[in-house]
Parts: C-alpha cells; structure tokens; sequence
C-alpha cells in the first residue's frame, strides 16, 4: 500500500510503498476512505509523543471500510462502513469497566501508538470495542472528522464541560476542534466567543454561530477582552488550540466558578504551562481535561448529526491526496489553517 512515512521526527515525510498490515486476532483492517490532518498528528511528527516508534506512518482520525476481520473479532465483517475513536480502549481494564473508554488504561492509537491512516489501509485493535458504524447518507469524510475532532469538541463542550443554554462560551483556537466546539456551544442555546488569529478561521466561527469573534492578534490582553464582552467572564472556556499563552488565556477569561477544559494538546509533556492557579483559589474555578470520546458515546452525537442539528461535513474546507501530505503536515507548525483538511488516500 502507498503510505506517507517519516523517518526522522520534525524532518521531511515522503509518499513510500510499506507493507499492507494485518488485523491482530482482537482487530480489524480497515480500508481508508478519508482521514484527518489534525494537529495532533503535527505534535507526533515533531516527537512530541512518547509512544511513536520510527520509522512511523501518522493518521489517527479516519473512516474507512472493513477489508479483513481477526479470529475473534464477532461484530464486524467485511464490507461494514466504520469509524472509530482516536482512543482504542482495551475493554477489560477497570477504567473501562468503569464506561471510562477514553482514558482507558491499556489503550492503542493509530498513529500513535503504532502505524496509522495516512495510508491505503490501517489496523484497528478491539474492534468489537472501538468499531463505530458509519450512519446512511453520512459521507467518509463527514465520518472521519468524528473519529477525533468533532466527538473531542461534544464531549469537551456536552459532557466535561455542561455547557447550559444561555451561557457564554470562549473557544480558544478555531481549527477543527475549536470550529466544531463553536458549532456544538451554539447548538445547545450559548452565546459562544470565538478567538483566533486568523480572519478566515474567525469569519468561519461566526458562520457557525459565534456571537463575537476576537481577533487575539490585535487584542492585547484576551482574557480581558473575554471578560468585558461577556459581562464579567466565560462561564466555559475551551482552549483547543493548546499553547501555554491560549490556557491561560482561557482561565483567565472565566467568571467565578468557571470551568475551563483544555482540549488541545500542549506542545510538550516535559515543558511547563503557567496557570493563574491564584484565580484558580480564589473564583474556585474547575480545570478539566478532555481526552476523545469512547465508541459507546456516539449514539447521541449521531442522532443530533442524522436529524441536522449538527453540521459537520460544513467544517470541511478542503480535500487532498497522500502526496501533498508531508507538505501540510509541515504546514501546520506555521499556518494551521481554518476548518478541517481530508486526505484521500486513493487519489
């Protein structure tokens, strides 16, 4: 199969011929009709990830076909029309036992933890855990966003952070996972408050449902901007962005018993993100992280998706083949980009 590859973190990937993969006894292979290019995928590319082995094949948000089944795999078959969360839990651990799947205590990501969609096919673990069947009439490219950044921004915004109706809601960062936090706050009845840095991606926000947009370019103190817009802070605030300037701009932009959730991942576990932990104590704010969505979570998402509600094939801006991956993937260090960027692996 044709797969992009680097060898070498932060130094050039290229479009290679690699062995097809196999499914493990518990998994699948599965066809790949459309992935993401998420920012994620940036952070593993720059060696951000402790878990990725060179040389290394990225991709993690994906829809796809059923090629092969493992032995004892009983609810897949080939030819089912699947996607499937970032996290693929192992099903036995107590954490998911406990229904916490996406933090999951022995858990595998393509593109991560081993080779991933940036390719003609990738290997899926547990299946019968992870597989989530595509709905009729959804597209491969409206599904793969929901592998990762879209079902990342609802459980985010829905279940971490209770977003209520008439709340106001500060989304740091409008890329694909701020963009669909944007679209998911406006649906529940918020008044969302989009910040970027980027016209398009803030024109893109409004269009959405953003009430103000903020241009954090020409804004110079954010979280104050924040305040003053919605009348003494955020009552939720997601920086899905993840720099240490966008955190903190998010907990310093709440009100009083505020709940901020870091979605974005922040370019380095062994570096340090200063957080206003003095206003943390004293508006007894709520920090809370937000890790993917298990596959036993979807229901709800897809029923708001099918019935219209939710629109997230509109976040997809553009669609590219394998060969201009290694450039846009370089691309998103600089210039991340607005909306959501797929790649067909078969063009």
């Amino acid at each position: 199969m044709r797969a992009v590859v680097f060898e070498r973190f932060g130094e050039p990937a290229e479009v290679r011929e690699v062995p097809d993969p196999r499914p493990a006894e518990h998994g699948v292979v599965v066809r790949v009709e459309a992935t993401g290019l998420c920012r994620s995928d940036w952070h593993g590319w720059q060696g951000h990830d402790a878990d990725i082995t060179l040389p290394h094949v990225p991709g993690h948000e994906l829809a796809g076909v059923v090629e092969e089944v493992g032995a004892r795999v009983t609810g897949a078959r080939p030819g089912d029309r699947v996607t499937v969360p970032f996290v693929c839990a192992c099903g036995t651990c107590p954490s998911c036992a406990a229904g916490d799947r996406q933090v999951c205590e022995r858990q595998t990501q393509p593109g991560f933890t081993h080779w991933g969609s940036f390719a003609q096919y990738v290997a899926l673990d547990h299946a019968d855990v992870n597989l989530v069947a595509v709905p009729d009439g959804l597209s491969s490219a409206t599904a793969a966003s929901l592998g990762c950044r879209f079902a990342t921004a609802y459980r985010a915004v829905v279940r971490q952070g209770r977003v209520a109706a008439g709340e106001w809601v500060a989304v740091h960062g409008c890329g694909g996972v701020g963009l669909s936090a944007v679209m998911i706050a406006a649906a529940a009845g918020a008044r969302v408050v989009a910040v970027d840095v980027s016209s398009r991606a803030l024109e893109l926000a409004r269009r959405f449902g953003a009430v103000e947009c903020l241009d954090a370019s020409r804004t110079g103190d954010t979280a104050a901007a924040v305040r003053d817009l919605t009348g003494g802070g955020a009552h939720l605030s997601l920086d899905a962005l993840g720099s240490p300037a966008t955190c903190a701009a998010s907990v310093s932009g709440l009100r009083r018993r505020g709940r901020h959730v870091q979605v974005g991942l922040l370019p380095s576990p062994s570096g340090t993100t200063p957080v206003p932990m003095a206003r943390v104590i004293a508006l007894e704010l709520e920090l809370l992280g937000s890790h993917g969505m298990a596959a036993h979570a979807y229901p709800p998402l897809l029923d708001l998706v099918r019935s219209g509600v939710l629109r997230p094939e509109l976040l997809v801006t553009s669609t590219i083949g394998l060969d201009a991956v290694p450039s846009a993937l370089a691309d998103m260090g600089t210039a991340p980009g607005a909306g959501v960027t797929v790649i067909d692996p078969w063009t």
